[in-house]
Formats: structure tokens, sequence, C-alpha cells
């Protein structure tokens, strides 16, 4: 690690205002990436037809299930 004891106080200023940039450019682009993963209306869109396909099925299994209590073969 370096010692900043010898630099003029400009530079480690604009080293600072440097720094502070690219913090705050990361957290931008982190609120983004996490704004756009937790959209419902995206999401409900993109999963729609594999969730209704799986409701579809355990439907189908559950019912069958419940009926074979209910009648002899």
């Amino acid at each position: 690690m370096s010692t900043n004891a010898n630099l003029p106080p400009e530079v480690l200023e604009n080293q600072a205002a440097d720094q502070r940039r690219k913090l705050h450019n990361r957290v931008v682009e982190l609120r983004s990436t996490i704004r756009e993963s937790l959209d419902l209306r995206r999401n409900a869109r993109e999963y729609l037809a594999p969730a209704a396909g799986i409701a579809a099925l355990m439907g189908l299994v559950l019912g069958y299930g419940f009926t074979g209590m209910f009648t002899r073969r």
C-alpha cells in the first residue's frame, strides 16, 4: 500500500472525488440491475407459460389422486 502523506492536498482531493464518482456509478448500476430483476410485470410475462403448465400438471395429478381415493377398481 502506498503512503499518501507526501502527496499534495489537491491530488488527494481529486483521487477522493474520482473514487466517489466511481462508487456512485456502481450504486446506480446496481440499483438498475436490481430494479430490472425484480420487475413483477416482466417476470410474470416471462414465466407465465411454465407456471401455467406446472399448475395444470399439478391439478391433473392431484385430481387423479383425489378421485382415486373415492373410487374402487
